[in-house]
This record gives C-alpha cells, sequence and structure tokens, in this order.
C-alpha cells in the first residue's frame, strides 16, 4: 500500500534538512492554523493518506481507543517519513503499543500538579511562582507528554473541577500571595485559545501588582508553527515581559515555518526558550543532540532544560537511563558553546533536580577538575579556597 492519495510538493529546507511532504492547498490555507486544526489526523483512515501504517501502530492506535487521546496536525504530519515507523517525529505523534505497557513506578502524576494544586488551576510549588493549567487541549497530543493523564487520557483531568469554571479563583490566589512573582500558563497548550480569551487571562495577571513575568509554555512553534501571527505576538507584546518556553526535540523539526514563527515572536520582544526531553530512539545520541542544540541557537532559540524523561502511566518507553543521559551531557559539555548546553534536570515532587555529572571533587588537597576533554588538574586551596575558612 503507498501511502500517497494526496497530491504533494517537498518544500524548502534549513540547514537541519527535514523533508516537508504537503498537499497541494493553497497557500493561504496551509499558512491558516484554524485550517490545521479543523483537518487534524484523528483515526486510521485520515493517517492513511501520510503514512503507511505499521501493524505495530495500527494495533496501538486500536488498543488507546477509549482511554487516550491523539490527533496530528497536517504541518507536523507533513515531517513525518511515511515509510519508517521509526522516524522521530512519527514516534511522538502516532500511537504505539508501548502505552499500554505498565512500567514498576510509572505514575499518572509524578512530579505532583495535583499535589501541590491549590485552586482549580494554580499549582504553587515554589516560592515565588506558579504555574496556571489553562487547558487540557494540544494541537498534537505528544505520546511523551508528562501531563498525559491531564491532556491525553480520556477520563483523565489535573483540574479540581472543570476548564470552564471561572479564573477569578486562580487570579485571587495570586493576588492574595504577593510573593508570586512569576505565572508560567501551560496545559495542555495555553495557545489553543483564541487571542481574545488568552488576552483576557494575562491581563487579569497584568492586573495584579506582585506579578513581574508572564511565562507561556508552548508547542504550536513546533506542532502548528502558523499559529504564531502577528496579531498573537503583538498582543503579547502589549503585555511585555512575556516569555515563550517551546519544546522542540529533533532536529527535523527545525523547519523554514518553526524558524519564521520564532523569528516573529523575537521581533516582537518575546524571548523564546527549549525545553528538550530525552526520549529513547528519537534523540538520545550525541550527534541528534548536538546537532539539535546548535539548530536552536542559529534560529536564537535557548536551550534551557533536558528533561529525562517522566515514568509516566503511557509513556515509560521513551525513558533512557540516566547513564545515557550523562553521555549525551558530556557530548554537549565543552563541545559547543556554553549557553548552548542545557541543564540536565530530573523532575520530582520535590522540584526539578539538576542531575549531571559535577566536573570537580573536593579533596583534602583542594579541588580536582577535569574538563570535558577528561584532562585533569588539582587547583589547591591556598590559590582556590573552598570554604570560607580557607578564604581569610
Amino acid at each position: 500500500m503507498s501511502a500517497t492519495p494526496l497530491e504533494t510538493t517537498t518544500a524548502g529546507t534549513p540547514a537541519a534538512e527535514p523533508t516537508i511532504v504537503r498537499p497541494r492547498v493553497p497557500d493561504t490555507d496551509w499558512n491558516d492554523w484554524r485550517w490545521h486544526m479543523r483537518r487534524r489526523i484523528t483515526n486510521v483512515d485520515k493517517a492513511r493518506r501520510w503514512i503507511n501504517l505499521s501493524p505495530d501502530e495500527e494495533q496501538a492506535i486500536a488498543g488507546v481507543a477509549g482511554r487516550y487521546r491523539w490527533s496530528v496536525t497536517p504541518y507536523y504530519a507533513s515531517l513525518m517519513d511515511p515509510d519508517d515507523p521509526t522516524c522521530p517525529v512519527r514516534q511522538q505523534a502516532v500511537p504505539a503499543s508501548g502505552e499500554l505497557v505498565e512500567f514498576s513506578g510509572a505514575e499518572v502524576d509524578p512530579v505532583g500538579d495535583t499535589y501541590y494544586r491549590k485552586t482549580n488551576r494554580v499549582v504553587h510549588k515554589y516560592p515565588d511562582r506558579v504555574i496556571m493549567l489553562i487547558t487540557e487541549a494540544c494541537p498534537v497530543y505528544c505520546r511523551h507528554c508528562t501531563r498525559k493523564f491531564h491532556t491525553t487520557d480520556v477520563n483523565g483531568t489535573y483540574f479540581r473541577d472543570d476548564e470552564g469554571e471561572s479564573f477569578d479563583e486562580d487570579l485571587r490566589y495570586i493576588a492574595e500571595h504577593p510573593e508570586i512573582r512569576d505565572v508560567l500558563l501551560t496545559g495542555g497548550d495555553p495557545l489553543s485559545y483564541q487571542d481574545g480569551k488568552l488576552e483576557e487571562i494575562i491581563s487579569g495577571l497584568r492586573a495584579i501588582p506582585s506579578v513581574e513575568i508572564i511565562r507561556i509554555g508552548s508547542r504550536f512553534p513546533v506542532l502548528l508553527p502558523q499559529r504564531i501571527t502577528d496579531d498573537l505576538c503583538a498582543m503579547l507584546a502589549r503585555h511585555h515581559p512575556v516569555w515563550v518556553n517551546t519544546h522542540f526535540n529533533h532536529p527535523k523539526e527545525i523547519t523554514p515555518e518553526a524558524t519564521a514563527a520564532v523569528d516573529r515572536m523575537l521581533r516582537h520582544g518575546i524571548p523564546v526558550g527549549n525545553q528538550t526531553v530525552l526520549l529513547r530512539g528519537i534523540n538520545d545520541d550525541v550527534a541528534t543532540m548536538r546537532t539539535l542544540m546548535t539548530e536552536l541557537l542559529r534560529i536564537r532559540v535557548r536551550p534551557y532544560y533536558l528533561y529525562h524523561c517522566d515514568n509516566v502511566t503511557g509513556v515509560s518507553h521513551f525513558m533512557t537511563s540516566v547513564a545515557k543521559g550523562w553521555e549525551i551531557m558530556e557530548g554537549l559539555q565543552g563541545h559547543i558553546t556554553g549557553f548552548g548546553v542545557p541543564q540536565y534536570v530530573l523532575t520530582t515532587r520535590i522540584g526539578k533536580i539538576p542531575i549531571a555529572q559535577p566536573y570537580f571533587k573536593v579533596t583534602p588537597e583542594g579541588l580536582h577538575l577535569r574538563n570535558y576533554r577528561g584532562e585533569e588538574m588539582l587547583v589547591d586551596n591556598a590559590a582556590c579556597p573552598i570554604t570560607e575558612a580557607d578564604a581569610r
């Protein structure tokens, strides 16, 4: 069987050279994010117009029915290799049998969002910042989502009540806690909302004097960059400082459309950071991760975190060992510019814990150091005092 009922063309590619195959539709449609949202792939018949489904994928799609949502935007589908089930884009978007395997220690909320939830939407885990769970909706339901129970599980939610509840209680909680200076809007994907609804929420936050920074966690720049319109960016710019953290996992996702979306945000004064998840079979090798980080810098996106994949129910098959994460971090540190190296963290109920291996050991003689080449040296206490007592 051939997945070619749609007439297709191959678009231009950036340095990472992803292949983009798109149907012959007018540019006005292809560049309209609403067109993509209306035509998301949600069943086997639609998927077969884009890819040759493997037996495992077909069985997995049937197996997740009634349990996990799945949808793929035409744009993101255009990045998939139609014949390779191991395609890094395809693995992130199309259900796989591993989602139905029970892994030891897996949980629906290993990071404690519901434990720290204070209102319907506000999760207050750190002293000066909170997250607001805006929605359960996403343009693509990523198979590796750490909030899979909230976004993808048909019967799950992290909301205390309902997504449709008023935001009044959430805003009141933040206003009554002046120590909160930083609010991260997340979900689901906040940009699933129309601009007007999103501005209502942001305006409510901006009316609180103690809120200094508003951040938005969104994968739209990756999954449907057409959503990042001039109108959206102009609206966000009216409420600065606004930051966006997005989520590129593979160089194949860095396309001309994604690059243009990032540029649009930057030209409106919106800094863009990236949070990558370490995923087995997708980006768990040094060459892929190094290319991803340097390509992000090329489009002016700052690598922020490299998350160790959480042991989430329905996601555990993507986990690597921590040793694999160390290997990748060793392949980044010193090999690319310092601000291109993300912080390797494990997210837990007690917070995000940096777990990269140190480049020093404290010894009685002083600091025993090593560099990225494995070269070692000792810096004694006289040259670099370790304790305050040594410094006096």
